[in-house]
């Protein structure tokens, strides 16, 4: 028996499909009206799924396949993280060089707050989407691509939709390594939250590079976080009061790096001197720190263009996109050194 979509939300072609017994593209192929109608058994089963259900097909976000308003919507978590504003601007000027036009909606990372925002774009008539909002295994992005949504991912991933990220394993293991080339082994991660496949990219670059050191139990010295200031700062006042503390932090992002910083201080510990510190992203004010921060850039221009090439792809029909995975490069700074130059610990500062 069928238990039916949830309570006070409408069926989506996900529960049809539940309830045929079929996949997406199937329920998505049998429900298009262009089509020849199928009399197959799986296309039967789809209809009277379909009805049961009370399943309308969206044909406002069907249509938008066929439009060109020559505007695009991108979805942001907030513009106040600078990684987000600097992909944004970079989004935008590949989208002028093209004739079209980016307008943002920012989603504080709440997915109820995201299916809002992208009803508001949808309603004025974006030609396709591109959202930075990711969540690993979240099945809303695959929702809205059943439902003729044209929409690609931008610097996170969902594991099913067309993305463009930078290669954050690569990039966690590069910082990682890094570190330990530097002579560290105590090398703490505030890991970023679970459900962004940047931070758990990250996170895999750095347990690949603990390993091959042959430091596989490191598990006391990953600590989730948020991508903010905040969140690093609070984060690292916790790893600075352990008596075992480690000699060197990589930090998810540079906010989260510049929350270790202010902890530091806090803490009265000098960097590189007492604790070396790697950041990610390479965000302006990086290299104008007073202790200048090594971290990894990521080339927002190269994801930008990448997302723009792959909505126009996905309006364009083609079913055969394959993700767009930019390499990162290493910045060192003054904000990591080697073991052997660090400071003797001072008893007034412990």
């Amino acid at each position: 028996m069928s238990t039916g979509p949830a309570v006070n939300r409408p069926p989506t072609i996900l529960d049809v499909a539940r309830e045929a017994g079929v996949s997406k593209s199937t329920v998505s192929r049998v429900l298009d009206e262009r089509l020849p109608t199928s009399r197959s058994a799986s296309a039967e089963r789809v209809r009277e799924a379909a009805a049961r259900l009370g399943y309308r097909r969206d044909r406002n976000a069907s249509a938008l396949r066929r439009q060109h308003s020559g505007t695009v919507g991108v979805l942001v978590p907030r513009l106040t993280d600078t990684v987000m504003a600097m992909f944004f601007e970079q989004f935008a000027t590949a989208c002028s060089r093209r004739g079209s036009f980016a307008v943002v909606a920012t989603t504080g990372d709440s997915p109820a707050t995201e299916r809002a925002a992208i009803d508001r774009l949808l309603d004025q008539g974006v030609d396709g989407l591109v959202a930075t909002t990711a969540r690993v295994d979240d099945e809303f992005t695959a929702e809205l691509t059943a439902r003729g949504v044209p929409i690609v991912l931008a610097l996170r991933s969902d594991g099913t939709t067309p993305a463009a990220t930078g290669d954050d394993v690569l990039g966690g293991y590069l910082a990682t390594r890094h570190l330990l080339d530097l002579g560290h082994r105590r090398i703490a991660l505030i890991a970023g939250p679970a459900f962004a496949s940047s931070a758990a990219g990250r996170q895999a670059g750095y347990r690949q590079a603990m390993a091959e050191a042959g430091l596989t139990d490191v598990d006391d010295l990953v600590h989730p976080s948020e991508f903010s200031m905040e969140s690093g700062e609070q984060v690292a006042r916790a790893i600075f009061a352990r008596p075992d503390r480690p000699t060197a932090i990589f930090a998810v992002n540079d906010n989260t790096a510049v929350g270790v910083l202010a902890a530091a201080k806090s803490a009265r510990l000098s960097v590189p001197d007492d604790v070396s510190i790697v950041g990610y992203n390479d965000v302006p004010l990086s290299a104008r720190l007073p202790v200048p921060l090594t971290t990894v850039r990521v080339p927002f221009d190269q994801v930008a263009v990448a997302a723009l090439d792959l909505l126009e792809r996905v309006r364009a029909g083609d079913a055969s996109i394959d993700d767009v995975t930019i390499t990162p490069t290493l910045i060192p700074r003054s904000s990591s050194v080697p073991v052997a130059a660090r400071r003797e610990p001072d008893p007034d500062r412990s």
